[in-house]
């Protein structure tokens, strides 16, 4: 099941504010989706996700098949009862993980041939298999399985031949994964992947013949794989807000706040990446007023909090006050460098809360600013203040 309500549009970009009801629940869009690979978002716990706003999280369906295993998986009834969690779950295909196996594994016409990174064993990943592995973790989105274009195949840039190659066997996996879906009657829904590399005709042909197809809702992928950031925003500049206006749109992998707000303005409803949780426990934290790194011995002595106009756990504790509007509570940025400099598990929770609460909180301030008609001017406001520096 999914529906998608389109609710308000943005008259000076492509921006949009939606609705989307899925058999777990809903969500307001523009959102962001946490990453939670194993069946965790790494060191939160599942009741902080729900107090700092998410909607829904990903899982990874490549990992999960490797461990636990569907026997366990189907023993749960899906993810949702395995990880307790019981808010939508999108699961990407595993298409991914099989580009990043590099010379470990090898892509036919019919599939992937691998050797598993965890045992060695020898395995077969096709679009009937990802969408029979999907299936029994029961995840509110399925993604097809795609082959991910690279930016650089074995040392050069991937050229038009290659990227067209990749894209028309992508097609041919959508059309697989759209059947096989349909033979499991999987009663959720079953997005296409956009593809064509940094080609944008290629783009367009990928998107006009999943349109044809007729998805619930479509992602653009090959994008946050290798290429230049001025790339990346020409293709997000380009396919977003070409495909359809009544479907949800997911832009996969991307990014930073910057790369949020401009997929934002281009049309994408949908947003994940792991850059908020891995930067957290690697000492970049993610604020309004710019980003922070933990590790700097200038922090040593600091009484600030990470960003004091922040109500996250991290720095504003129980009260849920902002330093700015007078609250003491939370955590110094003195003694978050303490607990990374002793390489205390209680850090990186800190900062990863305080990352998703940044991602989380500024969808939010999106939704409100397209809801009121504001976003040009929350776009301004955001650019100015990421630049201040803290």
């Amino acid at each position: 099941m999914l529906q998608f309500d389109l609710l308000q549009t943005d008259p000076s970009s492509h921006a949009r504010r939606g609705q989307l009801t899925l058999n777990h629940g809903v969500v307001q869009t523009p959102i962001f989706m946490p990453v939670g690979t194993y069946g965790t978002v790494k060191g939160v716990m599942p009741r902080s996700l729900e107090e700092m706003g998410a909607q829904i999280i990903l899982g990874n369906t490549f990992h999960l098949w490797m461990r636990p295993g569907l026997d366990v998986m189907q023993s749960f009834g899906g993810l949702h009862g395995f990880e307790q969690w019981h808010k939508p779950i999108l699961t990407d295909s595993g298409g991914f993980q099989v580009w990043s196996l590099g010379d470990m594994r090898k892509i036919t016409e019919e599939g992937v041939h691998f050797a598993s990174p965890v045992n060695g064993d020898k395995l077969f990943m096709s679009p009937e298999v990802s969408m029979q592995i999907q299936t029994v973790l029961n995840s509110d989105i399925v993604m097809q399985l795609d082959e991910c274009t690279p930016y650089e195949t074995k040392g050069h840039l991937t050229t038009e031949a290659e990227a067209r190659q990749s894209m028309e066997m992508s097609i041919r996996w959508a059309r697989r994964s759209q059947a096989e879906f349909a033979r499991l009657e999987n009663p959720n829904a079953l997005f296409g992947i956009v593809q064509g590399g940094m080609f944008e005709h290629l783009r367009q042909e990928s998107l006009e013949q999943l349109v044809e197809l007729d998805f619930p809702g479509y992602a653009v992928g090959g994008v946050s794989v290798g290429e230049p950031k001025d790339e990346m925003r020409r293709i997000m500049a380009h396919t977003p807000h070409r495909l359809p206006a009544h479907k949800p749109r997911y832009l996969m992998g991307v990014g930073t706040p910057e790369d949020l707000v401009e997929g934002v303005t281009q049309g994408v409803d949908m947003f994940d990446c792991v850059m908020p949780t891995r930067n957290a426990r690697n000492g970049t934290i993610f604020t309004r007023y710019g980003d922070l790194k933990i590790r700097n011995a200038r922090h040593r002595d600091d009484h600030q909090p990470l960003d004091v106009t922040c109500t996250c756990h991290a720095c504003a504790g129980t009260s849920g006050v902002s330093w700015e509007n007078g609250g003491r509570g939370g955590f110094s940025r003195a003694y978050l460098h303490h607990l990374d400099r002793c390489g205390e598990m209680l850090g990186p929770m800190l900062t990863t809360i305080h990352n998703l609460h940044y991602y989380l909180n500024l969808m939010q301030e999106i939704r409100h600013a397209l809801d009121a008609g504001t976003f040009t001017a929350l776009r301004q406001q955001f650019a100015t203040d990421r630049a201040r520096g803290v």
